[in-house]
């Protein structure tokens, strides 16, 4: 059986093969690949939060989100132009704009990647893909109780 062509897929589905492909970077001891994997399942998280924010408060079609997601430009517009500012509830606030500071560690750490060539140690991987999960779990629980990112289990190399 084929898997489901990658853009077919739900952003849940996005954000676990992103998450699969960490382990596999981890196992090569590909740091940098890793670190670039974590910031963008958290940038797939902050598109769930977004969609189902939308989804539930606005009667916006998915193709006008889709346009705003575009329009936000990253993980850090994501939560500054329309998480945080769209949120009502104090509490909930404070908790994104919790979330937003770890967001921006790892942004920096993958554009030192990614703009800069940059090379990331073990150390480095482990932190952001710790953080990502963080941003993860606060992202996508709330809309999806339950929900748990599954370890992929890696082939060991001999």
């Amino acid at each position: 059986m084929r898997a489901t062509p990658y853009n077919d897929r739900s952003d849940i589905d996005k954000l676990q093969s992103q998450w699969n492909k960490i382990a596999g970077h981890r196992s090569r001891r590909d740091w940098s690949a890793a670190i670039v994997r974590a910031a963008t399942a958290a940038e797939i998280a902050a598109n769930i939060a977004v969609r189902k924010r939308f989804e539930a408060e606005s009667q916006f079609s998915p193709e006008f989100v889709n346009g705003l997601l575009e329009w936000a430009n990253g993980i850090k517009g994501k939560f500054s132009r329309l998480l945080v500012p769209s949120t009502k509830d104090k509490d909930r606030k404070k908790e994104l704009k919790a979330l937003e500071a770890i967001a921006d560690r790892i942004n920096g750490k993958r554009n030192a990647i990614v703009h800069q060539g940059a090379f990331a140690e073990e150390p480095d991987a482990i932190e952001v893909v710790g953080w990502a999960g963080q941003v993860i779990d606060g992202l996508v629980l709330p809309h999806h109780p339950g929900f748990v990112l599954q370890e992929k289990p890696t082939k060991t190399s001999r």
